[in-house]
């Protein structure tokens, strides 16, 4: 067995073990349970399909792939950061509904 053959197997090895990764974070996406989690569920398999595109740029030996991931670096990012100022303005307008909600309830309670 030659080098070739050991880096092979050991890049099939790799990507095995980071699509059981991904999949467990896309479960982690699906189920929950809070946003927070959901959010850092997308995050985390934006990073590991980079992971796994540089690692097919090291088994392929194709340089162009290297380009491909640091677009979609750009764009996980850009998604994320969407995703949280989303998730905030929506913890934003609960908070102050609530507020507004409890204000109205002491106002009726002064008022008996």
């Amino acid at each position: 067995m030659n080098v070739e053959q050991a880096y092979h197997g050991l890049g099939v090895v790799a990507m095995a073990v980071l699509m059981v990764l991904a999949i467990l974070c896309l479960v982690r996406c699906i189920r929950g349970p809070r946003v927070s989690d959901r959010v850092l569920a997308v995050n985390m398999v934006g990073t590991l399909t980079i992971i796994m595109v540089g690692v097919m740029v090291v088994m392929l030996g194709e340089g162009y792939l290297a380009d491909v991931a640091l677009v979609y670096a750009m764009i996980s990012f850009l998604a994320v950061v969407v995703l949280c100022k989303v998730y905030t303005g929506i913890y934003r307008e609960r908070r102050h509904e609530e507020e507004r909600l409890r204000a109205q309830e002491r106002g009726e309670e002064t008022d008996k």
